[in-house]
């Protein structure tokens, strides 16, 4: 019985210490470097959805889906001749896709590539409807939907389990290009 006892409180403690390993702070600012770590349950000005909700917003058609997870860059060093491809992306049907602008500090020319897209996006709108996600456990769509609130926008979700939640959900998918970018709006 004793060793039954035993087992069954070590348990408990992994499971406690499983837990607030998972209760990640909230930061004041920007996620700045390891972005693919555990992220905070909540967003200060965001709605937090699940996968359950998301989708009831996609059926419901009332968001605007906004993904910003990063683009693979062309490498700088492949031989002459060779030819790149992108690698697809498959994201949340119907979504906008603004890659590259959930860093924590973001160059000037792809700040306005963001406010550019989300203007477009919601047709100007600041009360619209913006669901931001990317990849679960990503630091890129709590940045983002942070910066997206910051720019005067009112009605924000943050998707936190991003497209691993959504096709874990057995949710459609559908290969997404990114929103075209000018000239001037190069890296990060």
């Amino acid at each position: 019985m004793r060793r039954f006892v035993c087992v069954v409180m070590a348990t408990l403690a992994l499971a406690v210490s499983a837990r607030a390993e998972q209760d990640v702070p909230e930061p004041e600012g920007y996620r700045t470097d390891n972005y693919r770590a555990a992220v905070p349950a909540r967003l200060a000005g965001a709605r937090v959805v699940t996968t359950a909700e998301a989708a009831a917003i996609w059926r419901a058609g009332t968001g605007i889906f906004i993904d910003v997870l990063p683009r693979a860059p062309k490498p700088a060093n492949l031989p002459a001749g060779t030819v790149w491809r992108d690698q697809p992306r498959l994201n949340i049907p119907g979504s906008v896709w603004l890659p590259d602008t959930g860093y924590g500090k973001l160059a000037e020319a792809t700040e306005a590539y963001l406010r550019r897209g989300l203007e477009r996006a919601s047709g100007g709108n600041s009360a619209a409807l913006l669901v931001i996600y990317c990849q679960e456990d990503c630091w890129m769509s709590w940045n983002a939907a942070k910066r997206v609130l910051s720019y005067g926008f009112r009605n924000v979700v943050w998707y936190p389990e991003g497209t691993e939640g959504w096709e874990r959900a057995n949710l459609p998918v559908a290969e997404s290009q990114p929103e075209p970018r000018t000239d001037e709006e190069g890296g990060r």
